[in-house]
């Protein structure tokens, strides 16, 4: 880690180089907007594949856009910076990208500018296959936040303080993960995740409405899980849903796909990690790097 280097505001740096003020809008209230992007290494291709590369640049837009600062790269320059970045690292590996729109210098929490940005890359192994070991989780006490206070559709560092409540919580009290209800009382997401259950094999997941990220990751299981025959539904999802699923799992650009084995410690089906969760996450790592004809849309090669 401390070689690690990193794109910033135009100049390659090692870690302990990139450094932003302690009174800048980012550091004082986290106003900040991110992504957090997979690239993953096909060895018998010899490329590297970033996972929908496109979508994450839009909502990394679009989340600049509701959060009211000013960007100064549009899409096709985004792109153009982080494969040439990561082309001139020469990556042969997995790697987790952290991509940072930040409000710099000495303003308030109402500022808008200046923004600077840095793309930090990560060697990240992917999940072993086949998955082996569940997380136990609890429904936290907190509340996921709102569409009427924070909105959760923005991926924004100060939104996730809301997950951070409920983890601290969650390993508080002996569990590994939180999931989080809305302000109505039905399932919204864990602390940076979208779930999903399987329940009289049908795939559910709680709407875009529910007080959810809308998750690339999620859309992507959706579409690929059509594809493969399975029933799958957007719907509110209660609490009760979740102890009597047969199936339990989170998903995300860094949680790919994390099973869930227990839920406040009711057992989920038989405890054990379950065949469709095994499935799509058998499928997830086949489409990610290269392996899926019908899914090659997703895949940016960078070399």
């Amino acid at each position: 880690m401390e070689n690690q280097v990193i794109w910033f505001n135009g100049e390659i740096r090692r870690r302990h180089e990139a450094k932003v003020s302690v009174l800048s809008p980012t550091a004082q209230y986290g106003l900040n907007v991110f992504e957090g992007i997979r690239a993953y290494w096909r060895s018998s291709d010899r490329q590297l594949y970033i996972f929908r590369l496109t979508d994450h640049l839009k909502r990394l837009l679009h989340s600049c856009s509701m959060f009211q600062i000013e960007c100064q790269w549009n899409l096709s320059e985004l792109e153009r910076i982080l494969i040439d970045f990561l082309r001139e690292m020469k990556f042969e590996e997995d790697v987790a990208i952290r991509m940072t729109l930040y409000v710099d210098g000495d303003g308030s929490w109402s500022s808008s500018s200046p923004v600077g940005m840095f793309i930090a890359p990560i060697v990240k192994v992917r999940t072993s296959l086949p998955l082996t070991t569940g997380k136990s989780a609890c429904v936290s006490t907190w509340r996921r936040i709102s569409e009427n206070s924070m909105s959760p559709r923005i991926k924004s560092g100060a939104n996730y303080i809301n997950s951070r409540y409920a983890h601290l919580e969650a390993v508080r009290n002996g569990y590994d993960l939180p999931l989080l209800l809305n302000e109505q009382g039905s399932v919204a997401e864990g602390g940076g995740a979208c779930v999903f259950i399987i329940r009289n094999d049908q795939l559910w997941t709680p709407t875009t409405s529910s007080s959810i990220l809308e998750s690339i990751t999620r859309d992507s299981i959706i579409e690929y899980a059509n594809k493969l025959n399975i029933v799958v539904k957007e719907k509110i999802i209660t609490r009760t849903d979740l102890y009597v699923a047969n199936e339990v799992f989170l998903c995300g650009s860094a949680a790919e796909i994390t099973p869930i084995t227990s839920v406040d410690q009711y057992s989920i089906g038989n405890g054990k990690i379950g065949n469709y969760t095994q499935l799509l996450m058998n499928e997830y790592l086949k489409i990610v790097t290269g392996g899926s004809a019908d899914h090659l849309k997703w895949l940016t090669p960078v070399y």
